[in-house]
Order: structure tokens, then C-alpha cells, then sequence
């Protein structure tokens, strides 16, 4: 295939998987395997990814622009964080979910929703996580407004289950509007911002009505016969997301969770086996995102796992693709075992995190990295650490990682390959977890034309290379073999005269 145009191609994937991960907390034990709607989708891959391009010219800009940031960040944060387990996943009475330490599903979710009198996350400092954030080499962050368990982490009108009711002893904080502090810190800092918000609300009485036990993660009542109840549901998410993209300042993404909320004719073969309510969930997209970008003109809308016009980019959830396609993409990846934040979570190393980003960046994606602060505010040290790192790698070779293209052969063995314009590929070197020294020299394939020129990037140092079928071959000093090895990836420009 011709090389300019792969370099103008958006690719994608769809392996879609939710992931929840066995930990221990610090009051109970709350243990989850996969969610089996997530396994599905993951096992129910097609090239038909029925993707919608958008077609206001102001989205499309953004959307453009948003596929050169290439890595972003995804913070959790909630009642779970002062429990330490994983998100709100408990709270739903289906059968892949155990809770480890109570016999009673009700006094389980009697005691989740008392956390909030004691919710104080008093070390929380959004300069410091802002710069963090900054540090890391981020270009986007989106922060979590409310989980699946309906607490809000800003100042809602529309519910006492949040952190800023004075139920709750974060309120009298003078930061005590989460959502308001990291978005406005963050924005300082110059990165983008976007806002998670669950669509379905398992505290609200509207979604699960007292009067009936909640079955599974859907509506625990017939709507079509009480569909005042069901208006009411309706309404309060719209204006919760009125809310959000009128008093928070610039909203760059929408990032909205919570597929099986959607309506009946948009269920597709994919989800039907386990978006089995009977009946239509739609609560007016259209709508929502027109009044949304009345007041955020081009503001991105993924409505996750939702095939229409409102899901502007696909985000594959913990995978990453095997081969690129070409819509828009992101993965969403834990830097740990969960989203949120978790006691003795086991965090990827920072070479593990650089050559992920690679991965997904080679193939034409996004990387939204999750991370989450505990119940105090805090970030473990091997967050710090992580992103302190990636930072690092990011500010000696992030010119082979923003604003580029995918290129053949996208990733070859120990090879990843990016592109910019139509004279420069950038050819990233994957050392192995227990590899010592880097060969001596590295064959970098390319239909480049005319006189090559190699260099390494993080050290600005020229390389010798030559001339083979289908390439050239570049050679690695033997000064720098063992030291390329212990960094996370090493980064070959090559350019011709053209």
C-alpha cells in the first residue's frame, strides 16, 4: 500500500473489554471476574465496526487534533477509593460478582452508601496532581464525575449523594467541588479535559425503584408502565449533564459510560445477549449533545459502546488490537489492577508503560491510562513514579510518538513504526524485559526514497546506516548498546532529501 496514504489513515479497534480485578480493601473484601457484557463484546469482534463520522466541521477539527495527543490520563475516583475496591461493581446484584465478608447484599449496599459520611479525601491537592499530570507527558486528562453508584464528585443540584453535602465531611473543604478544582488546575497546566459520567445511577429511585430489589444492572422496574418514573430518570441525567458542560469551564471530551442505557434499536448483535431488558433506554442523545455543543462548540461526545453519531472515537477497554482499522480509537488501560484505587495494587512497570503506549500508537490509537487516588487524596509512589517516568522518555523522544501517522509495517518483531509528513518514519526499538544490550545493528524496513539519513532521537547522535531490500540497516555503536537496552524504547529517525 502507498505510504502517503497509510500516513493519512485513522485506525482502530474494537476489542472491547471491561475488566474488574480481585483486590483487598480496607474494610471488606469485594471481589469480581470480568464482566461477562464486556467478555462479549470481546469475543464478538467483527471488521464491521459500524462507525459514524461526524459531521460538524468543528468536531471533526477536534476530533483530529485530539488523535495527535496519543496519551491521556483516566482518574477514579469515589466512595470506592475510601473503601479500596473496585469501583462500584458491588453495588450490582448479579451472579459474576461476590462480596467477600457479608451475607447480605442489602446491608453490603447500606454500608457502600454510609461511606459518605466519612469520605474525606483531606491530603487532595489538584495543583500537585495537575503537574503530575503535566509531568507525565499527558496531552489530556478525564476525570471521573460519577460512577455507575450515582455519587457525584462535584456539586450536583439534583442529589444530597454527593461530596458536597454536608453529609459528607469533605464539604466543608474549601476544594470540596472535586470535579471544579482538578478540571480548572488541569486546564492551567495546558492539558485538555473531558468528563466521565455513568449513564446508569443505582442510587437514584428512578433507576432502582425502593419499592422492587434491583436484578441485575438495569432498571429494576417496568418503565413502559411507569413511564412518569422513567421520565423523571430521564430528566435528571440530562440535567446532571447540563450541569457538567455548562458550569464546569472548556469541556473537551464527554466521555460517557454505561453502554447498556441506550436505546432498543441500538442494540446490536454484539450486546444482545446481555442487553436483555425488554425495553427502550433511550434518554434522547441527540438532545444531549446538541445543548452540550451549543455551549462547547466541536466537543467531543463518546457515548462508549453505543454505535451512532454520538460516539466520536471507540475505546476499546484493557486490549490492545492486533491489526489497525481505520475509525479513531483509544485504549483505555489500568496502570494497575483497577481503575480506581485498590491496597497493594500491582502496578506495570514503567517499561511496560512506555512500550504499551508505543503499541497502541503504532497502530493509530490513543492510550487513556487509568489511575486513581486513594480516600485521602493521595496517589501511591509508584504512580508518581510511573508517570515521573514516562514523562521523562516522553520529553527525549515524544517526536516519534505526538502528532504522528501510523506506517507499514506498523510493528514488526521488536520494531514499532511512525510517521510524519512524507520524508520522516520514526523505527522504536523494543527491548525486552531481560535484554542486555541491543543488537548491533537494527533493520528499519521503509519505501523511503533517496538518500537515508539515521539518527538516534534521545541523544540527537547520527548512525550509521546502509542500504538493503526493503530498508536499510543501522548501525547501534557499541557505547550505547547496553545503556539503549535499560531504557524503556530507543527511538531511529530516519529522513530522506526528498
Amino acid at each position: 500500500m502507498n505510504r502517503k496514504l497509510i500516513s493519512l489513515i485513522l485506525l482502530c479497534l474494537v476489542f472491547w473489554e471491561g475488566s474488574t480485578i480481585a483486590q483487598t480493601g480496607n474494610d471488606t473484601k469485594v471481589v469480581s471476574k470480568d464482566d461477562p457484557l464486556a467478555t462479549k463484546l470481546t469475543q464478538n469482534l467483527s471488521n464491521d465496526q459500524g462507525y459514524t463520522w461526524p459531521k460538524d466541521p468543528k468536531v471533526m477539527e477536534n476530533l483530529r487534533k485530539w488523535q495527535g495527543y496519543k496519551f491521556g490520563l483516566l482518574i477514579h475516583m469515589g466512595l470506592y477509593s475510601e473503601l479500596g475496591i473496585v469501583e462500584s461493581w458491588a453495588l450490582c446484584p448479579e451472579d459474576w460478582i461476590t462480596r467477600n465478608g457479608y451475607d447480605d447484599y442489602y446491608k453490603f449496599c447500606n454500608d457502600y452508601r454510609n461511606t459518605k459520611s466519612r469520605f474525606n479525601p483531606v491530603n487532595f491537592d489538584p495543583e500537585k496532581w495537575a503537574k503530575m499530570f503535566k509531568s507525565s507527558g499527558s496531552k489530556y486528562l478525564i476525570y471521573s464525575s460519577k460512577h455507575h453508584d450515582g455519587f457525584c464528585l462535584y456539586d450536583s443540584k439534583y442529589t444530597d449523594f454527593k461530596v458536597t453535602d454536608k453529609g459528607c465531611p469533605f464539604s466543608a473543604n474549601p476544594k470540596s467541588n472535586v470535579l471544579k478544582e482538578v478540571l480548572d488546575a488541569t486546564r492551567k497546566e495546558g492539558l485538555a479535559t473531558g468528563i466521565y459520567f455513568s449513564k446508569p445511577d443505582w442510587t437514584t429511585p428512578n433507576f432502582w425503584w425502593p419499592y422492587y430489589p434491583p436484578k441485575d444492572r438495569n432498571p429494576n422496574y417496568d418503565i413502559t408502565k411507569h413511564p412518569d418514573r422513567w421520565r423523571k430518570f430521564v430528566e435528571y441525567t440530562q440535567n446532571q449533564i447540563n450541569e457538567l458542560t455548562s458550569d464546569y469551564g472548556k469541556v473537551d471530551i464527554l466521555w460517557l459510560d454505561g453502554c447498556w442505557v441506550m436505546p432498543k434499536s441500538a442494540i446490536t448483535k454484539k450486546v444482545a445477549e446481555f442487553c436483555t431488558y425488554p425495553y427502550d433506554m433511550d434518554i434522547n442523545m441527540k438532545l444531549i449533545a446538541e445543548k452540550a455543543r451549543a455551549k462547547q462548540p466541536g466537543m467531543l461526545v463518546v457515548d462508549r459502546w453505543v454505535q451512532s453519531e454520538y460516539e466520536d472515537y471507540l475505546t476499546p477497554e484493557q486490549k490492545t488490537p492486533e491489526k489497525p482499522l481505520m475509525v479513531p480509537w483509544e485504549s483505555c488501560i489500568t496502570m494497575g489492577g483497577a481503575w480506581g484505587w485498590v491496597k497493594n495494587d500491582h502496578y506495570k512497570s514503567s517499561k511496560e508503560l512506555v512500550q504499551l503506549l508505543v503499541n497502541i500508537v503504532a497502530k493509530g490509537g490513543n492510550l487513556l491510562l487509568g489511575v486513581g487516588p486513594n480516600g485521602k487524596g493521595d496517589f501511591e509512589p509508584k504512580v508518581y513514579e510511573n508517570l515521573a517516568m514516562l514523562g521523562k522518555w516522553l520529553d527525549a523522544n515524544g517526536e516519534a510518538i505526538y502528532g504522528t501517522n501510523p506506517v507499514e509495517p506498523f510493528l514488526d518483531s521488536k520494531v514499532a513504526y511512525t510517521a510524519k509528513g512524507d520524508h520522516t518514519i520514526y523505527a522504536i526499538y523494543l527491548p525486552s524485559k531481560d535484554e542486555k544490550e541491543l543488537p548491533a545493528e537494527i533493520t528499519v524496513k521503509t519505501t523511503l526514497n533517496g538518500k537515508l539519513k539515521a539518527s538516534l532521537v534521545s541523544l540527537k547522535q547520527k548512525l550509521n546506516c546502509k542500504r538493503v531490500e526493503g530498508g536499510i540497516k543501522v548501525a547501534i555503536p557499541q557505547s550505547l548498546r547496553l545503556k539503549l537496552a535499560l531504557q524503556e524504547a530507543a527511538v531511529i529517525k530516519v529522513t530522506n532529501d526528498y
